[in-house]
């Protein structure tokens, strides 16, 4: 019997991502755990977030960013593309 082909997540923009070695280190652990490739990962992490990240705790985290780093001016860091 064949087996059928296991479906893939699309991914259709590939683009740079830049990590401290810290988020790199967990990102690879996580990638060796779960046999996926970065790119999946962060796809999967960022499309999923709002199933496993608490919002109240989020928010929190980014108040917390904020309070230490600042606040980035708006569209300041997303490199003027949507």
């Amino acid at each position: 019997m064949a087996r059928e082909k296991a479906k893939r997540w699309p991914l259709p923009r590939r683009f740079n991502v830049a990590m401290t070695e810290e988020a790199y280190t967990r990102l690879r652990a996580l990638s060796a755990k779960t046999g996926y490739g970065n790119n999946y990962l962060l796809t999967i992490l960022l499309e999923n977030l709002d199933r496993f990240a608490d919002r109240d705790k989020l928010n929190a985290v980014f108040e917390d960013i904020y309070a230490e780093y600042g606040r980035p001016a708006p569209g300041g860091m997303a490199g003027g593309k949507p």
